[in-house]
Protein backbone atom coordinates (compact mmCIF):
# COMPACT_ATOMS: atom_id res chain seq x y z
CA UNK A 1 0.00 0.00 0.00
CA UNK A 2 2.09 3.28 -1.42
CA UNK A 3 1.50 7.00 0.69
CA UNK A 4 2.09 10.40 -0.37
CA UNK A 5 5.21 12.43 0.50
CA UNK A 6 4.23 15.70 2.38
CA UNK A 7 8.08 17.63 2.73
CA UNK A 8 8.63 19.09 6.20
CA UNK A 9 11.84 20.66 7.17
CA UNK A 10 14.66 18.12 7.58
CA UNK A 11 13.14 15.70 4.98
CA UNK A 12 9.83 13.99 4.12
CA UNK A 13 7.09 11.80 6.23
CA UNK A 14 5.33 8.99 4.51
CA UNK A 15 1.79 9.28 4.83
CA UNK A 16 -0.29 6.06 4.52
CA UNK A 17 -3.28 6.54 2.29
CA UNK A 18 -7.15 6.17 4.11
CA UNK A 19 -7.59 2.59 4.20
CA UNK A 20 -4.06 1.48 4.31
CA UNK A 21 -4.34 0.64 8.37
CA UNK A 22 -6.48 -1.06 10.27
CA UNK A 23 -8.56 1.50 12.49
CA UNK A 24 -8.33 1.14 16.76
CA UNK A 25 -9.73 -2.13 17.41
CA UNK A 26 -10.01 -3.84 14.29
CA UNK A 27 -8.33 -6.99 13.81
CA UNK A 28 -4.64 -7.29 12.04
CA UNK A 29 -4.32 -10.72 11.94
CA UNK A 30 -3.21 -12.57 15.73
CA UNK A 31 -3.18 -9.25 16.74
CA UNK A 32 -5.66 -5.87 17.62
CA UNK A 33 -4.73 -2.79 16.29
CA UNK A 34 -4.15 0.07 18.89
CA UNK A 35 -3.49 3.91 19.19
CA UNK A 36 0.26 4.19 20.38
CA UNK A 37 0.49 7.30 22.75
CA UNK A 38 2.99 8.92 23.93
CA UNK A 39 3.44 8.85 28.00
CA UNK A 40 5.50 10.95 30.18
CA UNK A 41 5.31 8.63 33.53
CA UNK A 42 5.12 4.70 33.44
CA UNK A 43 4.79 2.90 36.78
CA UNK A 44 7.06 -0.07 35.91
CA UNK A 45 10.41 0.33 33.96
CA UNK A 46 10.86 -2.32 31.23
CA UNK A 47 12.26 -5.46 32.02
CA UNK A 48 15.99 -5.04 31.81
CA UNK A 49 15.84 -2.31 34.74
CA UNK A 50 14.15 -5.45 36.77
CA UNK A 51 17.54 -7.43 35.91
CA UNK A 52 19.84 -4.88 37.04
CA UNK A 53 18.12 -4.31 40.08
CA UNK A 54 18.57 -8.05 40.75
CA UNK A 55 22.31 -8.54 39.44
CA UNK A 56 23.41 -5.08 41.11
CA UNK A 57 21.58 -6.38 44.32
CA UNK A 58 24.24 -9.37 44.82
CA UNK A 59 27.49 -9.09 46.13
CA UNK A 60 30.40 -9.30 43.43
CA UNK A 61 27.89 -9.74 40.41
CA UNK A 62 28.57 -7.54 37.31
CA UNK A 63 25.28 -6.86 34.79
CA UNK A 64 26.46 -5.74 31.77
CA UNK A 65 23.25 -4.36 29.11
CA UNK A 66 23.40 -4.22 25.49
CA UNK A 67 21.37 -0.50 24.49
CA UNK A 68 22.12 2.14 22.96
CA UNK A 69 23.16 5.56 24.82
CA UNK A 70 20.31 6.83 26.78
CA UNK A 71 19.25 3.24 28.21
CA UNK A 72 21.98 3.29 30.64
CA UNK A 73 20.37 6.02 33.03
CA UNK A 74 20.32 3.04 35.85
CA UNK A 75 23.93 3.64 37.62
CA UNK A 76 22.57 7.67 37.73
CA UNK A 77 19.20 6.52 39.17
CA UNK A 78 20.74 3.88 41.60
CA UNK A 79 23.40 5.77 42.61
CA UNK A 80 21.52 8.77 43.25
CA UNK A 81 18.65 7.15 45.55
CA UNK A 82 20.50 4.55 47.23
CA UNK A 83 23.72 6.62 47.97
CA UNK A 84 25.40 3.59 48.71
CA UNK A 85 29.28 3.88 48.88
CA UNK A 86 30.17 1.78 46.25
CA UNK A 87 29.65 2.40 42.16
CA UNK A 88 27.33 0.64 40.53
CA UNK A 89 28.12 -2.98 39.07
CA UNK A 90 26.62 -2.26 35.50
CA UNK A 91 28.49 -1.52 32.51
CA UNK A 92 26.47 -0.75 28.96
CA UNK A 93 27.52 -2.05 25.77
CA UNK A 94 26.56 0.33 23.64
CA UNK A 95 25.12 0.32 20.21
CA UNK A 96 26.25 2.15 17.79
CA UNK A 97 26.73 2.83 13.97
CA UNK A 98 30.00 0.89 13.94
CA UNK A 99 27.84 -2.40 15.85
CA UNK A 100 24.98 -1.78 13.63
CA UNK A 101 27.16 -2.29 10.60
CA UNK A 102 29.92 -5.27 11.46
CA UNK A 103 27.30 -6.97 14.81
CA UNK A 104 27.95 -7.01 18.22
CA UNK A 105 29.30 -10.27 19.02
CA UNK A 106 32.57 -8.75 18.80
CA UNK A 107 32.04 -5.66 21.42
CA UNK A 108 30.12 -8.12 23.80
CA UNK A 109 32.35 -10.78 24.03
CA UNK A 110 35.26 -7.97 24.95
CA UNK A 111 33.26 -6.59 27.40
CA UNK A 112 32.71 -9.81 28.83
CA UNK A 113 36.27 -10.67 28.87
CA UNK A 114 37.41 -7.26 29.94
CA UNK A 115 34.58 -6.94 32.78
CA UNK A 116 36.08 -10.50 33.97
CA UNK A 117 40.12 -9.53 34.15
CA UNK A 118 39.58 -5.99 35.51
CA UNK A 119 37.33 -7.06 38.75
CA UNK A 120 36.78 -10.58 38.86
CA UNK A 121 33.26 -10.90 39.45
CA UNK A 122 31.85 -14.10 40.45
CA UNK A 123 28.92 -13.98 37.80
CA UNK A 124 28.20 -11.49 35.14
CA UNK A 125 24.69 -11.59 33.85
CA UNK A 126 23.77 -10.05 30.22
CA UNK A 127 20.37 -8.56 30.08
CA UNK A 128 19.16 -7.92 26.53
CA UNK A 129 16.78 -5.07 25.63
CA UNK A 130 14.36 -4.19 23.12
CA UNK A 131 17.22 -3.05 21.18
CA UNK A 132 19.11 -6.63 21.25
CA UNK A 133 16.03 -7.76 20.48
CA UNK A 134 15.15 -5.75 17.02
CA UNK A 135 18.21 -6.21 15.93
CA UNK A 136 17.79 -9.81 16.42
CA UNK A 137 21.59 -10.86 18.34
CA UNK A 138 22.48 -14.24 19.39
CA UNK A 139 23.57 -12.90 23.04
CA UNK A 140 23.51 -16.59 23.94
CA UNK A 141 26.02 -17.62 21.54
CA UNK A 142 27.90 -14.50 23.21
CA UNK A 143 27.61 -15.58 26.26
CA UNK A 144 28.95 -19.12 25.68
CA UNK A 145 31.53 -17.65 23.47
CA UNK A 146 32.70 -15.65 26.52
CA UNK A 147 32.41 -17.39 29.16
CA UNK A 148 35.06 -20.26 27.15
CA UNK A 149 37.54 -17.55 28.27
CA UNK A 150 36.01 -16.07 31.73
CA UNK A 151 36.55 -17.66 35.21
CA UNK A 152 33.27 -16.00 35.93
CA UNK A 153 30.23 -17.48 35.82
CA UNK A 154 28.18 -15.73 32.69
CA UNK A 155 24.50 -16.07 32.06
CA UNK A 156 21.89 -14.23 29.73
CA UNK A 157 18.46 -13.08 31.67
CA UNK A 158 16.15 -15.15 30.26
CA UNK A 159 13.59 -12.26 29.99
CA UNK A 160 11.21 -11.44 26.98
CA UNK A 161 11.29 -7.65 27.01
CA UNK A 162 8.32 -7.52 24.69
CA UNK A 163 6.19 -9.49 27.37
CA UNK A 164 7.35 -8.85 30.70
CA UNK A 165 7.76 -5.63 32.79
CA UNK A 166 10.27 -5.09 35.44
CA UNK A 167 8.38 -6.37 38.15
CA UNK A 168 8.24 -9.42 36.44
CA UNK A 169 11.98 -9.49 35.13
CA UNK A 170 13.13 -8.93 38.58
CA UNK A 171 11.28 -11.78 39.70
CA UNK A 172 12.41 -13.89 36.91
CA UNK A 173 16.42 -13.25 37.11
CA UNK A 174 16.09 -14.08 40.65
CA UNK A 175 14.80 -17.52 40.22
CA UNK A 176 17.23 -18.31 36.92
CA UNK A 177 20.21 -17.29 39.32
CA UNK A 178 19.13 -18.96 42.02
CA UNK A 179 18.45 -22.35 39.89
CA UNK A 180 21.54 -21.60 38.48
CA UNK A 181 23.58 -22.36 41.53
CA UNK A 182 21.54 -25.02 42.94
CA UNK A 183 21.79 -27.33 40.00
CA UNK A 184 25.27 -25.93 39.69
CA UNK A 185 25.52 -27.39 43.53
CA UNK A 186 23.92 -30.70 42.82
CA UNK A 187 26.01 -31.43 40.14
CA UNK A 188 29.17 -31.15 41.92
CA UNK A 189 27.81 -32.94 44.56
CA UNK A 190 27.40 -30.46 47.25
CA UNK A 191 24.87 -30.71 50.08
CA UNK A 192 24.05 -29.40 53.37
CA UNK A 193 22.10 -30.32 56.15
CA UNK A 194 19.01 -28.31 57.77
CA UNK A 195 20.25 -25.93 60.89
CA UNK A 196 19.90 -27.26 63.87
CA UNK A 197 17.57 -24.97 65.01
CA UNK A 198 14.87 -23.08 63.00
CA UNK A 199 15.89 -20.53 60.64
CA UNK A 200 14.53 -18.89 57.84
CA UNK A 201 15.59 -17.48 54.16
CA UNK A 202 14.41 -13.63 53.40
CA UNK A 203 13.47 -13.64 49.41
CA UNK A 204 12.77 -10.46 47.62
CA UNK A 205 14.75 -7.73 49.08
CA UNK A 206 16.79 -5.67 46.73
CA UNK A 207 17.85 -2.04 45.72
CA UNK A 208 15.51 0.61 45.09
CA UNK A 209 12.59 -1.10 46.57
CA UNK A 210 10.12 0.90 48.92
CA UNK A 211 11.92 0.63 52.26
CA UNK A 212 13.67 -2.92 51.53
CA UNK A 213 16.36 -2.64 53.37
CA UNK A 214 14.08 -1.57 56.83
CA UNK A 215 11.63 -3.57 56.17
CA UNK A 216 14.15 -6.64 56.39
CA UNK A 217 16.08 -5.31 59.61
CA UNK A 218 12.15 -5.64 60.89
CA UNK A 219 11.96 -9.00 59.60
CA UNK A 220 15.09 -10.30 60.82
CA UNK A 221 14.00 -8.53 64.47
CA UNK A 222 10.94 -10.14 64.17
CA UNK A 223 12.53 -13.53 63.69
CA UNK A 224 14.83 -12.97 66.26
CA UNK A 225 12.42 -12.47 69.06
CA UNK A 226 11.01 -15.42 67.64
CA UNK A 227 13.66 -17.99 68.15
CA UNK A 228 14.45 -18.71 64.23
CA UNK A 229 18.01 -17.89 62.93
CA UNK A 230 17.90 -15.75 59.41
CA UNK A 231 20.18 -17.87 56.97
CA UNK A 232 20.02 -15.88 54.23
CA UNK A 233 18.82 -13.04 52.37
CA UNK A 234 18.60 -12.77 49.03
CA UNK A 235 19.92 -10.97 47.05
CA UNK A 236 20.24 -7.79 48.68
CA UNK A 237 24.34 -8.19 49.98
CA UNK A 238 24.30 -12.00 49.15
CA UNK A 239 27.02 -13.68 47.37
CA UNK A 240 26.29 -16.36 44.55
CA UNK A 241 28.41 -18.79 46.22
CA UNK A 242 26.20 -18.80 49.71
CA UNK A 243 23.11 -19.74 47.53
CA UNK A 244 23.62 -23.42 48.06
CA UNK A 245 22.88 -22.67 51.34
CA UNK A 246 19.86 -21.93 50.90
CA UNK A 247 18.03 -25.43 51.90
CA UNK A 248 19.66 -25.27 55.26
CA UNK A 249 16.91 -23.10 56.34
CA UNK A 250 13.80 -24.65 57.61
CA UNK A 251 10.94 -22.31 55.59
CA UNK A 252 11.49 -19.00 53.44
CA UNK A 253 9.95 -15.74 53.68
CA UNK A 254 8.76 -13.88 50.51
CA UNK A 255 7.47 -10.82 51.78
CA UNK A 256 6.17 -8.97 48.35
CA UNK A 257 4.40 -10.24 45.49
CA UNK A 258 7.06 -8.42 42.75
CA UNK A 259 9.70 -10.05 43.65
CA UNK A 260 10.91 -13.91 45.21
CA UNK A 261 8.26 -16.10 44.17
CA UNK A 262 9.54 -17.80 40.93
CA UNK A 263 12.83 -18.60 43.29
CA UNK A 264 10.71 -19.66 46.65
CA UNK A 265 8.43 -21.95 44.12
CA UNK A 266 11.84 -23.50 42.41
CA UNK A 267 13.05 -24.47 46.00
CA UNK A 268 9.64 -25.35 47.22
CA UNK A 269 9.50 -28.10 43.96
CA UNK A 270 13.04 -28.92 44.29
CA UNK A 271 13.94 -28.98 47.71
CA UNK A 272 10.35 -29.65 49.86
CA UNK A 273 10.82 -26.07 51.21
CA UNK A 274 7.50 -24.15 52.23
CA UNK A 275 7.29 -20.93 52.52
CA UNK A 276 5.11 -18.21 53.80
CA UNK A 277 4.27 -15.21 51.08
CA UNK A 278 1.83 -13.25 53.82
CA UNK A 279 2.95 -9.46 53.53
CA UNK A 280 2.88 -8.42 57.45
CA UNK A 281 2.00 -4.66 57.15
CA UNK A 282 -0.32 -3.29 59.55
CA UNK A 283 -1.32 -5.16 63.00
CA UNK A 284 -4.05 -7.88 61.49
CA UNK A 285 -1.40 -8.41 58.71
CA UNK A 286 1.38 -8.89 61.14
CA UNK A 287 -0.27 -11.61 63.24
CA UNK A 288 -1.59 -13.47 60.37
CA UNK A 289 1.76 -13.83 58.71
CA UNK A 290 2.98 -14.72 62.61
CA UNK A 291 0.67 -17.53 62.77
CA UNK A 292 1.66 -18.67 59.11
CA UNK A 293 5.25 -18.73 60.46
CA UNK A 294 3.96 -20.92 63.61
CA UNK A 295 1.82 -22.94 60.83
CA UNK A 296 5.06 -24.11 59.30
CA UNK A 297 7.03 -24.91 61.84
CA UNK A 298 5.31 -26.88 64.33
CA UNK A 299 4.93 -29.97 62.08
CA UNK A 300 8.64 -29.64 61.83
CA UNK A 301 8.97 -29.58 65.61
CA UNK A 302 8.89 -26.37 67.25
CA UNK A 303 6.52 -26.35 69.56
CA UNK A 304 8.83 -24.60 72.69
CA UNK A 305 7.62 -21.25 71.83
CA UNK A 306 4.33 -19.26 72.41
CA UNK A 307 3.51 -17.51 68.99
CA UNK A 308 -0.18 -16.30 70.49
CA UNK A 309 1.74 -14.48 73.37
CA UNK A 310 4.22 -13.14 71.08
CA UNK A 311 1.55 -11.54 69.11
CA UNK A 312 0.04 -10.52 72.41
CA UNK A 313 3.15 -8.50 73.45
CA UNK A 314 4.47 -7.36 70.10
CA UNK A 315 0.51 -5.41 69.89
CA UNK A 316 0.49 -4.17 73.11
CA UNK A 317 4.21 -2.98 73.75
CA UNK A 318 6.02 -2.65 70.66
CA UNK A 319 3.52 -1.59 68.15
CA UNK A 320 1.48 1.62 69.05
CA UNK A 321 -0.64 1.41 66.26
CA UNK A 322 -3.60 -1.09 67.67
CA UNK A 323 -4.23 1.69 70.59
CA UNK A 324 -3.66 4.49 68.52
CA UNK A 325 -6.87 3.28 66.62
CA UNK A 326 -8.66 3.70 69.35
CA UNK A 327 -7.77 7.23 70.12
CA UNK A 328 -10.03 9.86 70.12
CA UNK A 329 -7.31 11.44 67.32
CA UNK A 330 -7.73 8.55 64.87
CA UNK A 331 -11.74 7.99 65.58
CA UNK A 332 -11.85 11.19 64.06
CA UNK A 333 -10.55 9.85 61.22
CA UNK A 334 -14.03 7.59 61.06
CA UNK A 335 -15.50 7.99 57.59
CA UNK A 336 -12.92 9.77 55.96
CA UNK A 337 -12.58 9.14 52.51
CA UNK A 338 -9.56 7.96 50.96
CA UNK A 339 -8.02 6.54 47.40
CA UNK A 340 -5.16 3.82 47.37
CA UNK A 341 -3.09 3.03 44.41
CA UNK A 342 0.43 1.38 44.04
CA UNK A 343 2.34 -2.22 43.49
CA UNK A 344 0.22 -4.73 44.18
CA UNK A 345 2.23 -5.59 47.73
CA UNK A 346 1.82 -2.39 49.23
CA UNK A 347 -1.57 -1.44 47.47
CA UNK A 348 -3.37 -3.87 49.19
CA UNK A 349 -1.57 -4.07 52.22
CA UNK A 350 -2.43 -0.21 52.78
CA UNK A 351 -6.42 -0.79 51.62
CA UNK A 352 -6.24 -3.32 54.51
CA UNK A 353 -4.91 -1.08 57.08
CA UNK A 354 -7.04 1.81 56.01
CA UNK A 355 -10.60 -0.31 56.05
CA UNK A 356 -9.71 -3.08 58.80
CA UNK A 357 -8.21 -1.05 61.53
CA UNK A 358 -8.61 3.06 60.97
CA UNK A 359 -12.25 2.96 59.87
CA UNK A 360 -11.74 4.80 56.33
CA UNK A 361 -13.74 4.79 53.48
CA UNK A 362 -11.63 3.40 50.64
CA UNK A 363 -13.18 5.13 47.60
CA UNK A 364 -10.90 3.29 44.96
CA UNK A 365 -8.05 0.72 45.45
CA UNK A 366 -5.99 0.28 42.26
CA UNK A 367 -2.63 -1.43 41.35
CA UNK A 368 -0.50 -1.45 38.17
CA UNK A 369 0.65 -4.77 38.17
CA UNK A 370 -1.66 -5.98 35.66
CA UNK A 371 0.05 -9.49 35.89
CA UNK A 372 -0.95 -9.69 39.19
CA UNK A 373 -4.26 -8.74 38.85
CA UNK A 374 -6.14 -11.56 40.49
CA UNK A 375 -4.50 -12.29 43.43
CA UNK A 376 -5.09 -8.51 43.96
CA UNK A 377 -8.70 -8.46 43.53
CA UNK A 378 -8.85 -11.36 45.90
CA UNK A 379 -7.03 -9.09 48.86
CA UNK A 380 -9.22 -6.09 48.22
CA UNK A 381 -12.75 -7.23 47.79
CA UNK A 382 -15.33 -6.16 50.21
CA UNK A 383 -12.60 -3.41 51.66
CA UNK A 384 -13.23 -0.82 48.92
CA UNK A 385 -16.14 0.36 46.63
CA UNK A 386 -14.17 -0.14 43.62
CA UNK A 387 -11.40 -1.74 42.49
CA UNK A 388 -8.95 -0.51 39.36
CA UNK A 389 -6.19 -2.64 37.81
CA UNK A 390 -4.50 -0.27 35.33
CA UNK A 391 -1.09 1.37 34.37
CA UNK A 392 -2.40 4.65 32.81
CA UNK A 393 -1.19 7.65 35.09
CA UNK A 394 -4.05 9.95 33.76
CA UNK A 395 -6.90 7.32 33.96
CA UNK A 396 -6.02 7.38 38.25
CA UNK A 397 -5.67 11.40 38.02
CA UNK A 398 -8.93 11.50 36.67
CA UNK A 399 -10.55 9.49 38.92
CA UNK A 400 -9.07 11.21 42.06
CA UNK A 401 -10.19 14.15 41.22
CA UNK A 402 -13.65 12.77 40.22
CA UNK A 403 -13.71 10.88 43.83
CA UNK A 404 -12.63 13.59 45.91
CA UNK A 405 -10.82 12.38 48.76
CA UNK A 406 -9.36 13.80 51.99
CA UNK A 407 -6.14 12.07 51.71
CA UNK A 408 -4.61 10.04 48.97
CA UNK A 409 -2.07 7.07 49.02
CA UNK A 410 -0.05 6.41 46.02
CA UNK A 411 3.64 6.76 44.42
CA UNK A 412 5.47 9.88 43.54
CA UNK A 413 2.47 10.42 40.42
CA UNK A 414 -0.06 10.02 42.75
CA UNK A 415 1.60 12.75 45.40
CA UNK A 416 2.03 15.22 42.06
CA UNK A 417 -1.58 14.49 41.54
CA UNK A 418 -2.65 15.35 45.23
CA UNK A 419 -0.01 18.69 45.13
CA UNK A 420 -2.16 19.60 41.95
CA UNK A 421 -5.41 19.18 43.19
CA UNK A 422 -4.69 20.32 46.99
CA UNK A 423 -5.09 16.82 48.55
CA UNK A 424 -2.42 15.55 50.95
CA UNK A 425 -0.64 11.96 49.98
CA UNK A 426 1.51 9.68 51.50
CA UNK A 427 3.31 7.59 49.43
CA UNK A 428 3.67 4.02 50.12
CA UNK A 429 4.74 2.50 46.97
CA UNK A 430 7.59 2.76 44.07
CA UNK A 431 7.87 4.46 41.89
CA UNK A 432 9.38 7.08 44.39
CA UNK A 433 11.73 10.03 44.64
CA UNK A 434 15.03 10.66 47.09
CA UNK A 435 12.90 11.08 50.06
CA UNK A 436 11.37 7.86 50.16
CA UNK A 437 15.09 6.11 50.21
CA UNK A 438 15.58 7.37 53.74
CA UNK A 439 19.07 7.17 56.01
CA UNK A 440 16.95 6.83 59.05
CA UNK A 441 14.89 3.71 59.81
CA UNK A 442 11.70 3.35 58.87
CA UNK A 443 10.24 0.17 57.92
CA UNK A 444 6.86 -0.55 56.83
CA UNK A 445 6.35 -4.25 57.38
CA UNK A 446 6.41 -5.87 61.26
CA UNK A 447 5.40 -4.21 64.44
CA UNK A 448 7.72 -1.37 64.13
CA UNK A 449 6.35 -0.64 60.88
CA UNK A 450 2.73 0.05 62.05
CA UNK A 451 4.21 2.95 63.96
CA UNK A 452 4.78 4.38 60.35
CA UNK A 453 1.67 3.46 58.88
CA UNK A 454 0.04 5.09 62.15
CA UNK A 455 2.10 8.46 61.49
CA UNK A 456 1.95 8.29 57.86
CA UNK A 457 -2.02 8.18 58.10
CA UNK A 458 -2.68 10.54 60.54
CA UNK A 459 -0.26 13.23 59.56
CA UNK A 460 -1.70 12.67 55.76
CA UNK A 461 -5.32 13.29 56.89
CA UNK A 462 -3.97 16.73 59.50
CA UNK A 463 -1.72 18.52 57.23
CA UNK A 464 -4.90 18.44 55.06
CA UNK A 465 -6.90 19.90 57.54
CA UNK A 466 -4.39 21.92 58.66
CA UNK A 467 -4.41 23.57 55.28
CA UNK A 468 -8.15 23.71 55.51
CA UNK A 469 -8.46 25.57 58.94
CA UNK A 470 -5.63 28.45 57.89
CA UNK A 471 -7.45 29.18 54.17
CA UNK A 472 -11.14 29.06 56.80
CA UNK A 473 -9.70 31.47 59.57
CA UNK A 474 -6.70 33.38 57.17
CA UNK A 475 -2.58 33.18 57.72
CA UNK A 476 -0.35 32.53 55.77
CA UNK A 477 -0.15 31.79 51.66
CA UNK A 478 1.62 28.63 51.01
CA UNK A 479 1.36 28.58 47.55
CA UNK A 480 3.03 31.97 47.02
CA UNK A 481 4.66 34.52 49.04
CA UNK A 482 4.70 38.29 47.50
CA UNK A 483 6.77 40.27 50.13
CA UNK A 484 9.32 40.20 52.87
CA UNK A 485 6.83 39.40 55.41
CA UNK A 486 4.09 36.64 56.27
CA UNK A 487 1.83 38.58 58.36
CA UNK A 488 -0.34 39.07 55.26
CA UNK A 489 -0.44 42.41 55.64
CA UNK A 490 -0.31 43.84 52.34
CA UNK A 491 -2.57 46.98 52.76
CA UNK A 492 0.60 49.21 51.91
CA UNK A 493 0.84 47.28 48.49
CA UNK A 494 0.14 48.89 44.99
CA UNK A 495 -3.08 47.75 43.54
CA UNK A 496 -3.52 45.80 40.51
CA UNK A 497 -5.57 46.37 37.39
CA UNK A 498 -7.38 43.01 35.85
CA UNK A 499 -4.89 43.27 32.31
CA UNK A 500 -1.61 43.52 34.75
CA UNK A 501 -3.18 40.41 37.06
CA UNK A 502 -3.91 38.77 33.60
CA UNK A 503 -0.23 39.17 33.02
CA UNK A 504 1.14 38.25 36.09
CA UNK A 505 -0.30 35.14 35.91
CA UNK A 506 1.19 34.09 32.57
CA UNK A 507 4.84 34.42 34.44
CA UNK A 508 6.16 30.91 35.71
CA UNK A 509 5.29 30.40 38.99
CA UNK A 510 8.46 29.73 40.15
CA UNK A 511 9.65 33.19 39.56
CA UNK A 512 6.16 34.83 39.46
CA UNK A 513 6.65 36.32 43.10
CA UNK A 514 9.85 37.82 42.63
CA UNK A 515 8.42 39.78 39.60
CA UNK A 516 5.26 40.87 41.27
CA UNK A 517 7.57 42.39 43.77
CA UNK A 518 9.98 44.31 41.59
CA UNK A 519 6.46 45.55 39.90
CA UNK A 520 5.17 47.13 42.97
CA UNK A 521 8.29 48.53 44.06
CA UNK A 522 8.97 50.14 40.73
CA UNK A 523 5.31 51.26 40.90
CA UNK A 524 5.46 52.52 44.48
CA UNK A 525 8.86 54.48 43.56
CA UNK A 526 7.49 56.38 40.55
CA UNK A 527 4.13 56.88 42.36
CA UNK A 528 2.40 54.56 40.00
CA UNK A 529 -1.23 54.26 41.24
CA UNK A 530 -1.90 50.71 40.10
CA UNK A 531 -0.07 48.30 38.23
CA UNK A 532 -1.33 47.26 34.84
CA UNK A 533 -0.04 45.06 32.30
CA UNK A 534 1.93 48.34 30.51
CA UNK A 535 3.43 49.17 33.87
CA UNK A 536 5.04 45.38 34.08
CA UNK A 537 6.67 45.94 30.53
CA UNK A 538 8.24 49.27 31.77
CA UNK A 539 9.78 47.83 35.17
CA UNK A 540 10.93 44.72 32.99
CA UNK A 541 12.76 47.18 31.04
CA UNK A 542 14.05 49.52 33.55
CA UNK A 543 15.98 46.50 35.05
CA UNK A 544 17.02 45.66 31.51
CA UNK A 545 15.56 42.12 31.25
Amino acid sequence: CRGRSVGLTGGAVQLPLPGCLPAPGESRGDRVARGMKLAYWMYSGPAHIGTLRVASSFKNVHAIMHAPLGDDYFNVMRSMLERQRDFTPVTASIVDRHVLARGSQEKVVDNITRKDKDDRPDLIVLTPTCTSSILQEDLANFCKRASESTDSDVILADVNHYRVNEHQASDRTLGQIVSHYMEKAREAGTAVEKSERPSANIIGTFTLGFHNSHDCRELKRMLKDMGIETNLVIPEGASVHDLHKLPRAWFNIVPYREAGHQAANYLREEFDMPFVDVCPMGVTETARFVRAVADVLKPQGYTDFDFEQFIDEQTRFVSQAAWFSRSIDCQNLTGKRAVVFGDSTHAAGMTKVLAKEMGIKVVFAGTFCKHDEEWFRSQVTGLCEEIVVTDDHTKVADMIAKAEPAAIFGTQMERHVGKRLDVPCGVISTPVHIQNFPLTYRPFLGYEGTNQLADLVYNSFTLGMEDHLIEIFGGHDTKEIMSDSLSGDNEASVPWTPDGLTELNKIPGFVRGKIKKKTEAYAAEHKIAEISAEVIYAAKEAVGA
